[in-house]
């Protein structure tokens, strides 16, 4: 029996998942716990430290397993190339949890969760948004995903700015729309003016994802503002997705034999984050761009689960070590 700690390290939250893997080889999934970041470009080390140590704890409190026990532990993080993080994270675990560490991008485990280290597309839309794909030779590609200034297409961060973007565009066409009235009420303020102040004196970041709930409320209550907002950020992911697959196309055909040659199979798309995995609107019209490009195309149903793909990897290490042995 052997028990692996998987960790999904997000800039505002961190997973931690604890599995038994038995003698048969079956994995039982022992307790899952959410705590504040331990990302230290986020936080200080004081606070992180307190999150991974009452993390841990409460691992230990629900499972009766020591985290001296673990045999090995996969952390999954943005950042991984950053010594300030890995270091941290290095140290940290070390000190606090048995066993073997690998460290490696939030990217690979979100993969690894769909794909567990074969090929295909996860389209990613949170807060943020990422696309990734591995090719049939493990090179893992990406579009997007450069912050919410430069990119984020179709995130919560997104939808925001564009709710209040095209809230106030549709007031300059006097076109009818919920969104101005829903975020002055969201923000509790006295009138547009005073929404435009308050939009306008602090940066972007600090707000805008929280009023992509609104959007979406007011995309179904039929707002056809809002419900552009949401058909354009799938139709801007399912662009980044086209990327990602006509590179594939370039990378694997190079490397067909003569009879392979030309034969090309679509990979399949997964999707995760809030938004289109909550959002059906957002979604489905990603999906129904990609489908209209590629009429074959095949996306997978249940939505990855990044910490899962820790999981995968923490255990698969060990037996990638078991064959080379």
């Amino acid at each position: 029996m052997a028990y692996f700690l998987a960790v999904d390290s997000g800039g505002s939250k961190a997973e931690f998942l604890l599995s038994q893997v038995g003698t048969d080889q079956a994995e039982r999934e022992l307790s899952r716990v959410v705590s504040g970041t331990i990302k230290r470009v986020n936080v200080d080390a004081d606070v992180a430290e307190k999150n991974l140590a009452a993390a841990l704890a409460e691992l230990e409190a629900a499972t009766g397993v020591r985290m001296s026990e673990v045999q090995r532990t996969c952390i999954g993080t943005s950042g991984d190339s950053v010594p300030l993080v890995t270091d941290w994270l290095r140290s940290e675990f070390t000190e606090r949890v048995g066993g073997e560490l690998v460290i490696v991008g939030d990217v690979e485990i979100a993969l690894d969760a769909a794909f567990q280290g074969g090929r295909g597309v996860l389209v990613l839309a949170g807060t943020g948004s990422n696309v990734a794909a591995r090719a049939a030779d493990g090179a893992i590609i990406t579009a997007g995903g450069w912050g919410p200034m430069l990119a984020d297409q179709g995130s919560g961060h997104w939808i925001g700015m564009e709710g209040l973007r095209r809230g106030f565009l549709a007031r300059d066409e006097q076109r009818p729309t919920r969104l101005l009235e829903a975020a002055r009420r969201l923000w509790n303020l006295p009138s547009e003016d005073a929404l435009i102040e308050f939009a306008n004196a602090q940066h972007a970041a600090r707000y805008a994802s929280k009023f992509a709930p609104e959007v979406v409320a007011c995309a179904a209550a039929g707002d056809e503002v809002a419900a552009g907002i949401l058909a354009q950020g799938g139709r801007d992911l399912a662009y980044l997705v086209s990327l990602l697959v006509e590179r594939m196309r370039e990378l694997e055909t190079a490397r067909m034999s003569e009879q392979e040659a030309g034969v090309f199979e679509l990979p399949p798309v997964a999707i995760a984050g809030s938004i289109l995995v909550n959002v059906e609107a957002e979604r489905a019209a990603m999906q129904q761009a990609l489908r209209e490009r590629y009429p074959s195309i095949r996306f997978l149903e249940t939505p990855a689960d990044p910490v899962r793909g820790a999981l995968w990897r923490a255990i698969a290490a060990g037996q990638a070590r078991s064959l080379k042995a």
